[in-house]
């Protein structure tokens, strides 16, 4: 290009392809994009806010909810030794005539509420009282050990004929089978709602047989034992036919010290049907036909009605402070969790 074809462009003015644009028109262009700028900048900036405020909110939540564990714990720690003492107190500290109630809720064993020297502590601290003039067993549990059933069974034996003056009735909710029957059966009277299921006379042991299925994938089991039965319920060992006839007999003779306990409960008011013992369960008006319960009643019905007395008080030990310390923070954790996420 030579000196002559370049023009220099006069000032306030661009060269483009569709001719010149003057600063000033672009200047316009500017302005008018301005407010789409503007807009979006505020927008961004609204969205950031937002987001920073519900952050706040979140955290304010969690604080929320962690000092309220705090205060449960400091409430319980300061109040566990009033609050240990079923029923206002082991010592007696229940005036007046009342109903003792001992509630019998969920699974029974070991480390869970409804075990047996929860049971029992509740029970003897119900007989101990002297204004109890009957007890009643709240029951809504799909049972559970056989040997912590069977221990509150032999002490509610052991307190009837030490207070046999103080009858005992046991009323079953939603549920009262298995393990929480056999509970029952120790009572002098079993009531029922309509609906409530009943019975589940039986002993379960269920498991796997994968034997086979290690031998698909090419693993090899490897079991030292010291004797050559130690090791007959592993799920990857097989079971010979003796060992299944030995752990069905030891099944069978549990099976047999439940249906003892029911006898013994229940007596002649149990009708002959051997389907009774079978394991199935049973409605609350089946019941009643059967014999497995004397009729149909709530626990206030059974207090008013049969006893006599309105007052009812509870006697079910509460849990250590700890454990409910853990159940109240497993409580808030959950819900922290259910929360939707917002950032």
């Amino acid at each position: 290009m030579s000196e002559s074809d370049w023009n220099e462009p006069k000032e306030g003015v661009r060269q483009v392809a569709d001719g010149p644009v003057s600063d000033v028109e672009t200047q316009k262009t500017v302005e008018a994009a301005d407010p789409v700028r503007q807009q979006n900048e505020m927008m961004q900036t609204w969205l950031m806010e937002t987001l920073k405020e519900q952050r706040r909110t979140r955290r304010w939540k969690l604080f929320f909810r962690f000092f309220r564990a705090i205060v449960v714990l400091v409430a319980l720690v300061f109040f566990w030794q009033s609050a240990n003492k079923v029923g206002g107190g082991d010592d007696g500290a229940v005036s007046g005539d009342h109903v003792a109630v001992v509630n019998v809720l969920g699974q029974i064993g070991e480390e869970q509420e409804a075990n047996a020297d929860s049971l029992i502590r509740g029970i003897r601290a119900a007989f101990g009282n002297k204004g109890t003039r009957a007890l009643i067993l709240n029951i809504n549990s799909p049972g559970g050990s056989p040997v912590h059933s069977g221990e509150v069974y032999d002490e509610l034996l052991r307190q009837r004929s030490l207070h046999p003056d103080t009858p005992v009735y046991a009323v079953i909710r939603d549920m009262g089978a298995s393990g929480a029957y056999y509970i029952a059966a120790g009572a002098d009277e079993i009531y029922a709602n309509r609906a409530s299921l009943v019975g589940s006379i039986g002993v379960v042991s269920a498991g796997f047989g994968l034997g086979g299925l290690i031998e698909k994938i090419g693993v090899e089991r490897r079991v030292f034992t010291s004797g050559e039965n130690k090791a007959f319920l592993d799920p990857f060992t097989d079971m010979s036919d003796q060992q299944a006839d030995f752990w069905q007999s030891v099944l069978t003779q549990t099976h047999q010290q439940f249906i003892k306990a029911v006898q013994d409960g229940r007596g002649d008011r149990l009708a002959d049907n051997p389907e009774i013992f079978s394991g199935l369960v049973w409605s609350g008006e089946q019941a009643v036909d059967l014999g497995l319960i004397d009729g149909l009643a709530s626990v206030r019905q059974v207090a008013e009605e049969r006893v006599g007395v309105r007052h009812l008080v509870d006697f079910t030990p509460e849990p250590s402070p700890w454990k409910q310390i853990s159940r109240e923070m497993g409580v808030q954790l959950k819900a922290l969790l259910r929360e939707p996420q917002l950032y």
